[in-house]
């Protein structure tokens, strides 16, 4: 029996078998895939080989592309951490969303706990579908979405095991005191909160990650590897660091400024070394997963939070043209700021070597894994599985009619995409009624020249997109929560 009369028979039969399944029934095999997500923080679109980058190195996460699949066009749920970590676990777009700005809870009462703002007990989250379906889940890196303690605790929320910085803060320092291990603060060897220490954190993380990975080798597992890196400050150990000394002119940042971080000598050198050291890790992962014999039932993908930082005395990233021809950076809803990396790998099962355009965001993310995993999401969500174009079965992917962020901070954002078409309107926190741009992104990826006047139709049909998804912020009732524009807590440039 050929392919196509097998599913004929299938539909004929009203059986709902998922791709994964037909995948495993072929295959002959009787385990679900393994799912490892990795989110770099503050990584922009251009800051990977294979995406372009030229002076940074990252040969392992070039591997991934070139064995597996590169999407141009994937976008971050929002422009700044929370809330896009929060469409990515939730699958809910920012219209819908919870959380929608990087909310800091202060002077916490009974019941309260300090950290962000918590992810609802009810609040459905990819982990908790996994953990249903038989998954052993962890999380590993920067949380964000609820202290511990508080119904956004990781633990709350569908993983087995956390280790490393729940708090958002408390991860500006890549040297800390301690780290978060499952509810307990867990003391770092020779780390006195300085420029350098004796235990980098973001390497304790990854052991920890892969710890967990030899542990759960004989079951299905889900790992979220959210690293810290390469958000600021700047800190990376020093041989990493020196393999980048001395190869561009460098000028000391001092420390000092309106948002500011740890200073440092060679800022340049140690930004490349933080995101070679995270590509470093991620070849770890590799190498374990094939020393473990999982390698070709484990589904790896690469994404960033959002776009890089607009701190250029810190993270030039101009130098490095970190976001390409795109416009904006960290903060905003232009596309450096939310168009962001996305390569994913399943040996035998995804093409090598492919790119796609299909257009997607983080909350389509939850859809995806659960279809993998061969269940679907517990409840309605605004994303697609975008497993068929994964399996390169691009005529039985369903495509999203628009994508939508909705953004408090940075004085109030929403965009929508549709097609080749953007809209976007800035200022909201001061001016509901503040106007729409409108971009053609076929033939001005960055966004340079507003059409509005020229697409009277376009421009509508995207404002009644905007009235019609955006549901009132359920955080602004929050009592102790206060908006911060993002955790660097001011207002980016409008980068051209």
């Amino acid at each position: 029996m050929n392919r196509r009369q097998f599913m004929l028979n299938i539909t004929a039969a009203n059986v709902a078998f998922s791709l994964p399944t037909l995948l495993m029934a072929e295959k002959g095999r009787s385990r679900s895939p393994n799912i490892i997500l990795i989110m770099a923080d503050d990584l922009g679109w251009k800051e990977l080989g294979c995406y372009g980058q030229e002076k940074i190195k990252t040969p392992h996460i070039n591997r991934l592309a070139l064995e597996g699949m590169r999407f141009t066009q994937y976008y971050a749920g929002s422009a700044v951490c929370a809330p896009s970590r929060c469409n990515l676990m939730t699958g809910k777009h920012g219209g819908h969303a919870f959380i929608r700005a990087n909310v800091e809870i202060e002077n916490p009462a009974k019941g309260i706990f300090g950290g962000q703002a918590p992810l609802q007990k009810d609040t459905p989250g990819i982990a908790k579908t996994l953990k249903t379906h038989g998954y052993t889940t962890g999380c590993f890196g920067k949380w964000g979405l609820g202290a511990v303690g508080s119904s956004g605790d990781p633990l709350e929320q569908g993983f087995d095991r956390f280790y490393g910085y729940n708090c958002q803060r408390h991860a500006h320092n890549l040297y800390p005191n301690y780290l978060v291990s499952d509810k307990k603060n867990v003391k770092l060897e020779g780390n006195t909160r300085g420029i350098t220490g004796q235990t980098y954190a973001p390497q304790r993380i990854a052991d920890e990650m892969l710890t967990f990975v030899r542990k759960n080798k004989n079951n299905p597992f889900f790992v979220y590897y959210p690293t810290v890196l390469p958000h600021l400050a700047l800190q990376a150990p020093e041989e990493d660091i020196a393999a980048y000394r001395g190869k561009w002119d460098e000028k000391p940042y001092d420390g000092e400024g309106e948002v500011s971080y740890l200073p440092h000598p060679t800022p340049k050198s140690c930004y490349a070394a933080m995101i070679t050291f995270m590509d470093r890790q991620v070849g770890r992962l590799m190498e374990l997963l094939k020393e473990l014999e999982i390698d070709d039932n484990t589904v790896v993908l690469f994404i960033s939070d959002n776009g890089t930082t607009f701190l250029k005395r810190q993270v030039d990233y101009s130098f490095f043209e970190s976001v390409g021809p795109l416009r904006g950076l960290k903060g905003s809803l232009y596309e450096g700021g939310i168009r962001v990396p996305l390569v994913v790998r399943w040996p035998g099962r995804i093409p090598a070597g492919t790119i796609s355009d299909h257009l997607s965001a983080h909350y389509d993310m939850p859809a995806t894994l659960a279809e993998l995993a061969g269940t679907s999401f517990e409840q309605k969500t605004d994303g697609i599985s975008m497993l068929p174009v994964l399996l390169g079965r691009q005529d039985e992917q369903k495509k999203h009619d628009f994508l939508i962020w909705d953004f408090a901070g940075y004085g109030g954002q929403i965009a929508v995409r549709m097609g080749k078409w953007k809209g976007i309107k800035k200022g909201l926190n001061e001016n509901l009624n503040a106007p729409l741009e409108l971009y053609n992104l076929e033939e001005d990826i960055g966004e340079n020249n507003n059409v509005v006047k020229e697409h009277p139709d376009i421009a509508n049909k995207i404002e009644n997109i905007m009235l019609r998804e955006r549901t009132t912020p359920a955080i602004k009732t929050f009592r102790f929560g206060k908006y911060q524009d993002n955790d660097d807590q001011k207002n980016s440039p409008d980068k051209k």
